[in-house]
């Protein structure tokens, strides 16, 4: 795809968001079963994910852990975002790879100190890029990268989240 086609496709969609900015709020939702043990599957809509315990909460390593789950996210979002971002200002990506690294004092999870919070103490993001786009380039293919990726901005600015309980018969 290129800058062209990319606009071509996105065009009809700004234009309607504009004009009609409740179209715009769309609800993304996840759904979780409760397994065997302790576990939780989630339909991805392409997979099935088993997630469990991390090894160091006493997990077995052999199901998926939601810190990892939270990193791939935000991988998976930035390398788009920045995909799409490379091509609307006509910036080159030969290859590239993306890494995301989080520390997390278990500590916390495990209710052994009540002084370390629960989650990710920092996240490093880190891209690889295979390009001959020059450093202004760059600075902006960041710059916009950040701005447009919706869970970077999401773990950044934080969210409000809400939290339901209700007993089934």
């Amino acid at each position: 795809m290129d800058s062209i086609e990319l606009k071509n496709l996105q065009a009809p969609l700004k234009d309607k968001y504009k004009t009609e900015p409740g179209s715009a709020m769309i609800t993304l939702k996840a759904e979780g079963k409760i397994g065997e043990g302790i576990s939780c599957s989630v339909d991805t809509g392409r997979a099935l994910v088993e997630a469990g315990l991390h090894p160091a909460t006493g997990g077995t390593g052999l199901l998926a852990c939601s810190g990892d789950l939270l990193l791939q996210a935000l991988v998976a979002c930035a390398g788009v975002t920045l995909s799409a971002v490379a091509t609307a200002i006509g910036i080159e990506i030969n290859n590239g790879t993306i890494n995301a690294e989080g520390d997390l004092d278990f500590r916390g999870t495990l209710g052994v100190s009540k002084e370390v919070p629960v989650g990710f103490k920092s996240i490093r993001l880190k891209f690889n890029l295979d390009t001959n786009a020059t450093t202004e380039q760059i600075a902006s293919l960041s710059k916009l990268t950040e701005r447009y990726c919706v869970v970077y901005q999401t773990l950044v600015n934080g969210v409000s989240v809400k939290t339901q309980y209700h007993l089934t018969d």
